[in-house]
């Protein structure tokens, strides 16, 4: 099958080929709702970038040496998602996302309930619907909104009983797959590992 000329009638470059795939890339990147799906897709999509930059015969000469920091950058998206496979494995037992089961942890520990701008402020990835998010959990019967009587504007979200035998049934398998990902670090290291990450995101705005 011949092969489709681009505008300046020659056969296209590697790096021009990627290109559109690497913009689908990245609009999948800023429209995941899952962290781990966006940090898989932020992941490739760096690799995709390097490999066709590298290709490109005006920069076959060109490569620069990563900086320490983007090193350890791409590290951590490599582990996050690695680590993030665990877990997903195990909510979806209950059929839950990590985005769900973040929420669930959240009203676990505040029984009186939480306004909803509450909720999100607390998550651990920023969700741009965290309305459509609660309705799912509240359809499923895992949690229940109300609107106060002192300001109907403000809805509050608590957790069902139902909510709480699905968090109670997780515990001990999310504890396990922590456990053997991680365990081998030792306590030590680990609470290093901890205030390193603590040191990195108080630098970050």
């Amino acid at each position: 099958m011949p092969q489709k000329l681009n505008q300046y009638g020659a056969v296209p470059s590697a790096y021009q080929r990627s290109a559109p795939s690497l913009f689908v890339a990245t609009i999948i990147v800023f429209t995941h709702l899952s962290f781990w799906e966006r940090t898989n897709a932020v992941s490739t999509l760096a690799m995709d970038l390097r490999t066709a930059w590298q290709k490109h015969p005006q920069n076959a000469n060109k490569r620069r040496a990563a900086s320490a920091e983007e090193y350890v950058f791409l590290d951590l998206l490599r582990t996050c998602d690695l680590l993030s496979r665990g877990l997903a494995e195990v909510l979806k037992t209950e059929d839950l996302s990590a985005t769900q089961y973040n929420v669930l942890r959240i009203l676990r520990g505040t029984p009186e309930g939480l306004l909803c701008g509450d909720i999100a402020s607390r998550m651990i990835t920023r969700d741009p619907d965290v309305t459509r998010l609660l309705d799912r959990l509240e359809k499923r019967g895992l949690i229940l909104r109300s609107r106060e009587t002192r300001d109907r504007r403000m809805v509050m979200a608590r957790m069902t009983p139902h909510g709480r035998k699905i968090l109670a049934r997780l515990d001990e398998p999310v504890q396990a797959v922590h456990h053997k990902q991680l365990g081998h670090l030792g306590i030590d290291r680990l609470w290093a590992l901890t205030e390193l990450l603590g040191a990195a995101r108080a630098k970050t705005p």
